[in-house]
């Protein structure tokens, strides 16, 4: 049996509802993940080595995995225009997620950041190593988000036309009472406007004048005498 279009929209809805979630566990993952290993040393002491992890080299990995949260529970209040503005808010932060994911693989040096966020001196740098986990997580958690996205969109929509499919019947009831009302008036003033014709012609008939209106006391005609 074929889904109807209201079931196929609380269906992608809670399918996107779940992607949210799946996404902002994703990021927190991300977040915990080492992004960046530096290996320094300043010549006099042990070298040192330092893990960054994804909420030091991306302080948004977690207050996006709390917007994605709170998306979750506005999609379960709202429905309409609201339900398609959070839904545009979310396909703009899954851009925002793929750059950050794509960027630990293109940028072409991270020495210098890892450094400063480190707190240790440029010159005494030896080596960083990129560690790529954190990334694909923030990738995956871009792409669920933007699916997510798309199927709240698609539930505003059809979850509006549904609305207007339902109310067009109740519309045509009121039109289809509206004109057998105005029928029967019609009717009514037709059936009128017979009855007052069959009448004038019965009065000319008769040798009447129907348009002077006769009066109740007007004498009786005086009888004939034999």
């Amino acid at each position: 049996m074929a889904d109807t279009p209201e079931r196929g929209s609380v269906r992608g809805l809670r399918i996107g509802q779940l992607l949210l979630v799946v996404a902002a566990l994703l990021l927190w993952g991300a977040a915990r993940l080492t992004w960046v290993v530096l290996h320094s040393s300043d010549g006099l002491g042990q070298p040192k080595t330092v893990e960054l992890a994804g909420s030091t080299w991306s302080t948004a990995l977690l207050p996006v995995a709390l917007l994605l949260g709170a998306a979750v529970v506005a999609t379960l209040a709202v429905r309409g225009w609201p339900l398609r503005a959070v839904a545009l808010l979310l396909a703009v932060v899954s851009a925002g997620l793929a750059y950050l994911a794509v960027s630990q693989w293109v940028v072409p040096d991270v020495d210098e950041r890892a450094a400063q966020l480190a707190q240790i001196p440029f010159a005494d740098q030896v080596l960083t190593e990129r560690e790529y986990a954190g990334a694909v997580c923030t990738l995956v958690a871009a792409i669920c988000t933007l699916v997510a996205a798309v199927l709240l969109i698609r539930s505003a929509t059809a979850g509006r036309r549904t609305t207007s499919r339902y109310a067009a019947p109740g519309a045509r009831r009121s039109a289809v009472q509206t004109e057998s009302a105005q029928a029967e008036t019609e009717g009514d003033a037709a059936s009128e406007s017979g009855l007052s014709e069959r009448m004038i012609w019965d009065a000319l008939d008769e040798g009447h004048d129907p348009t002077v209106r006769e009066t109740d006391d007007k004498p009786d005609p005086p009888a004939e005498g034999r």
